[in-house]
């Protein structure tokens, strides 16, 4: 993958490698992935290359997003596929789906190093230039996971979200709801087009045994055979088209859509430790008047980096979100106009060769 990342932004915080721990091991065949930094030379100091090609596990992407949604809890993080079977591929081993798997985490890692925060967290730093591997971090990392699912989950009530994040989430809920109907739908056209695939070799079949008995007719039979041959290959490559790229594609914005709600359920519970601690200081401040906490003010400042951070990546994501699916429908539209142009193409010919065998018919019983 070539990523081209932000040049020019400031880093802060940055943190010596040596202690941002890394689970590596050895559970699971490696994927290779190539991060370009920006061309021969890069101004980040944070990088010694221009460019990295490194071979990281899923547990690594996994261990990635993780410290990313730690440490940078105000921003979205894009999803990770999941780790096992996603609807629509049958095999987790099998060369569609680690095919598949690996371009969704080349995406988000491409998502990652585009993004003008992220792509200067210590921790993709970490991820591209680890080399030890550390087997005894990856129950630390499991536990992890637990508890930063269990915080998210938590959360608290608003007596009222702002009107900007509520359109926000009734935008989430409708657009999951399309989603899901979307892929129910796709799902039940993959299996009919399974069915009628395994049908139509069926029906190939029967005209290419026909042709022993039918001497006379070897040559319409064989055309007939060799249509439905090639409209078989043609349904096949139509349907793999839709496992292997649309339908992974809304499966990812289906994650992306929890994430987000994630991001939103942390502003709301930033604004709600806000309004609570605002509420005690001023009753406080009515009883002996005395001065607003310094705490008060600074969960003031966390909300408003919150909401100024969800606004700019909603727009970001807003605008993959009208690519992406752009992108999508269109390379759709022409898979399935390949597909009916194989299709006719093939029933012309046999048309056309049905008519030379009349032509010559005709001539035969002339003479």
């Amino acid at each position: 993958m070539s990523v081209g990342t932000p040049r020019g932004l400031a880093s802060s915080g940055q943190k010596p490698i040596a202690e941002i721990l890394h689970p590596l091991s050895a559970a699971e065949e490696p994927l290779s992935v190539t991060v370009n930094l920006g061309g021969d030379k890069t101004t980040r100091v944070e990088f010694d290359l221009p460019e990295y090609c490194v071979r990281r596990r899923y547990q690594d992407f996994d261990w990635l997003r993780i410290k990313l949604e730690d440490s940078q809890p105000t921003h979205l993080i894009p999803p990770l596929p999941e780790k096992f079977v996603m609807k629509g591929v049958v095999d987790r081993f099998s060369e569609e789906f680690v095919e598949t798997r690996m371009k969704a985490l080349d995406k988000f890692l491409k998502r990652i190093a585009d993004h003008p925060v992220l792509s200067f967290n210590p921790h993709l730093n970490a991820f591209l230039t680890a080399k030890d591997l550390n087997k005894r971090q990856v129950l630390a990392l499991l536990t992890k996971v637990g508890e930063s699912v269990k915080h998210v989950a938590g959360g608290y009530k608003l007596r009222a979200r702002p009107a900007e994040f509520c359109a926000m989430g009734e935008y989430l809920d409708t657009f999951t709801q399309k989603l899901g109907t979307i892929d129910r739908i796709a799902q039940r056209i993959l299996k009919e087009q399974s069915e009628y695939l395994t049908e139509l070799r069926e029906y190939g079949t029967v005209y290419s045994s026909w042709v022993g008995l039918e001497e006379e007719l070897r040559r319409p039979l064989e055309g007939v055979a060799g249509c439905v041959t090639t409209c078989c290959a043609a349904l096949e490559d139509l349907g793999e088209n839709m496992s292997q790229d649309f339908l992974p594609v809304l499966r990812e914005y289906v994650l992306y859509v929890e994430s987000m709600k994630n991001v939103l359920r942390k502003r709301d519970q930033s604004q709600a430790e806000y309004e609570a601690r605002l509420e005690a200081a001023i009753l406080r401040k009515q009883e002996d008047r005395t001065p607003m906490p310094v705490e008060v003010e600074k969960c003031q400042d966390k909300v408003e980096c919150f909401n100024a951070d969800l606004k700019a990546d909603w727009e970001r994501w807003q605008s993959n979100k009208r690519q992406d699916f752009k992108q999508l429908l269109t390379g759709m539209a022409d898979k399935n106009i390949n597909h009916y142009e194989k299709c006719q193409v093939a029933w012309e010919s046999l048309i056309t060769l049905l008519q030379d065998k009349q032509t010559e018919d005709k001539t035969s019983e002339t003479n």
